[in-house]
Parts: structure tokens; C-alpha cells; sequence
């Protein structure tokens, strides 16, 4: 699994690493019962702290993405994702207000705003 992380970035590398994954499953790369690297494997090749891997592992499996077994290690969801509840669509809200409103105060319009969203979507979801 490639992945990329920027140790500058003010994003924490286990919030990186997370998004990351969703990303891979969103675009396809990584499939449903697809194994994940194991913490220790994942920490080594990112030069990461094992805790962080594991942080973002959690974060994983709280959101429903991966499930963690013992014998197995980390799994992409084999069953179903979660759905897309109004508990979800409160956090989607919350997480796109700032970015929406950074571009409000840089000038983007409403269009350039939808076309923007669209492009992501279309790239995410061409499968």
C-alpha cells in the first residue's frame, strides 16, 4: 500500500494516515477484506511511531472502515460501511464549513465551489 505523508503538514500524520485509507477504499485501490499492513510494518515504512499507526488504525475502525482481528490484523470492512446517517452528515458539515468559508473569504464563488466539490467526487468515485 502507498502511501504518502508530509511531516510538515499541520495535519497530524495519524489523521494523515487515516484519510488516506478512506481515500484508497473510496477510489477502489483498497477493497473490501483487503488486508492492511500490520502497525509495526506500516510504522517502519512511513518512519513513524508504532502509536501513531495504531491511532490511525482506531480511528479506522471507530468509523467503521476496518475491522482489527488478532489472527487477521487490520481489515478493509468486509460486510458493509456504515451509512451515510445524520450523525455522519452533522461531521461532513462540521469538516466542510472551514474549508467552504476559507474560500468565501478568498473570493471563490458558489460555482467555483460546486465545481470544485464535483471534480473531488468524480475523482473519488470512479468506479
Amino acid at each position: 500500500m502507498l502511501l504518502a505523508i508530509d511531516l510538515q503538514s499541520e495535519t497530524p500524520i495519524y489523521t494523515q494516515i487515516s484519510e488516506a485509507v478512506i481515500e484508497g477504499i473510496a477510489k477502489g485501490q483498497l477493497q473490501k477484506g483487503e488486508a492492511l499492513p500490520s502497525v509495526r510494518t506500516l510504522a517502519v515504512d512511513l518512519g513513524v511511531n508504532l502509536h501513531t499507526v495504531n491511532k490511525a488504525y482506531q480511528l479506522l475502525k471507530q468509523g467503521g472502515y476496518v475491522q482489527i482481528n488478532r489472527k487477521q490484523g487490520v481489515i478493509i470492512e468486509p460486510n458493509a460501511f456504515p451509512i451515510a446517517d445524520e450523525a455522519f452528515k452533522q461531521r461532513l458539515w462540521d469538516r466542510l464549513k472551514p474549508a467552504v468559508a476559507e474560500g468565501v473569504c478568498r473570493g471563490v464563488k458558489r460555482e467555483e465551489m460546486m465545481i470544485l466539490l464535483d471534480e473531488i467526487y468524480r475523482d473519488l468515485n470512479k468506479m
